[in-house]
């Protein structure tokens, strides 16, 4: 057992590639909750004005 477990420190010690795919998931994860946050702002903010136009429409004669 401490054969397994000191192979493995020794491994993840000098492996940089294993930090460097953790820095890039974690970007990944801070690039696409700004992605969706963006994308609900948007979708709240444009939510009123088709609810608006819709209306508008309906009052006018268009639509159901």
């Amino acid at each position: 057992m401490r054969h397994v477990l000191s192979f493995l420190r020794d491994d993840f010690s000098r492996d940089e590639r294993a930090s460097t795919a953790v820095e890039y998931a974690v970007m990944l994860a801070l690039i696409l909750m700004v992605i969706i946050g963006s994308i609900v702002s948007v979708g709240a903010g444009t939510g009123g004005l088709w609810g608006s136009s819709n209306s508008a429409m309906q009052s006018a004669g268009f639509g159901s």
